[in-house]
């Protein structure tokens, strides 16, 4: 059991952005997409573990002091060293084995992806901005792999609001950090000295605003619109803003934006405006489509 924490399974939800372009696609019922992808996934999610394995590994001391990051199976003494090290070998050899044999193409950008991470693992994510940057360019990179292994376009819209969506929510983990830090005393990470609760504010406030626009920009422009036939697409912004109003309200009032997995296992109110989001999405776009027809 310790060592199945130890891989995070909770996390490989983070990487159901591969199936984003086949949705925002169209081609949701192109069932031959779907044994690549599901394989994709699979490998994605070994070599996340494997980096999350490596920065548990490192942050052994820094994680004892955190009030939930102390019962991660390393930090707690349930897994030893060496026991980690032989399961990180089983994800890399096996993770790249079934990117390779996938697509050439998704093996190079996931090889990307984990030596990025690797680097924020080693020191990067102690460079204050470099480290929110990082962690929300690799949520753009799984939908660019999504888009690679189902043989789809990324259109720059995708990527910006991925990205920027990503930052939002990294951002209020830092301030997270920030407050329990703060509360306890300590310091729980490196880059947090970069940091203040004004700052964060700014950076929230900026990077919502911009969501929300950049949607809205997304919904009504006119390669989109001809791209899915229909001018309604705008109507789901409803629920894109009451899905960043909520997480703004989780981390102001509730202060609790520490684990954004967690939160989306646990927050209602969440998880309907992203249902909601799917659903209205998903009528729309594909009441064009001949399946229904």
């Amino acid at each position: 059991m310790a060592l199945i924490q130890l891989l995070r399974p909770a996390h490989w939800i983070k990487n159901l952005f591969l199936f984003i372009p086949l949705f925002l696609s169209g081609q949701l019922f192109n069932w031959d997409k779907f044994p690549p992808l599901i394989f994709g996934f699979i490998a994605v999610s070994l070599i996340a573990s494997s980096v999350y394995i490596i920065n548990d590994y490192r942050d052994v001391a820094a994680d004892r002091m955190h009030p939930e990051k102390r019962k991660r199976p390393l930090a707690a003494g349930t897994v030893s060293p060496s026991q980690a090290f032989g399961l990180l070998a089983f994800c890399l050899i096996t993770g790249f084995a079934i990117a390779w044999f996938v697509n050439k193409s998704f093996f190079g950008v996931l090889l990307f992806y984990f030596t990025m991470n690797l680097g924020y693992s080693l020191g990067l994510k102690n460079i204050s901005i470099l480290d929110i940057l990082i962690v929300a360019f690799g949520f753009s990179l799984r939908v660019k792999m999504g888009g690679i292994i189902a043989q789809l376009p990324i259109t720059e819209w995708l990527n910006i609001m991925i990205f920027l969506l990503a930052l939002f929510i990294a951002i209020g983990k830092r301030y997270d950090d920030l407050y329990i830090g703060n509360d306890a005393g300590i310091q729980l990470r490196k880059a947090i000295k970069g940091y203040s609760i004004e700052l964060l504010n700014i950076y929230l406030a900026i990077v919502s605003s911009v969501i929300i626009v950049a949607y809205i920009l997304y919904t009504i422009s006119p390669g989109i619109q001809e791209r899915f036939g229909t001018h309604r697409l705008y109507y789901t912004t409803v629920f894109v803003i009451a899905g960043l109003l909520r997480y703004l309200q989780i981390v102001y009032v509730k202060k609790a934006s520490g684990s954004p997995t967690k939160i989306l296992y646990r927050d209602i109110f969440l998880q309907v405006c992203i249902l909601l989001w799917i659903i209205s999405f998903y009528a729309i776009i594909y009441s064009h489509n001949s399946f229904f027809k």
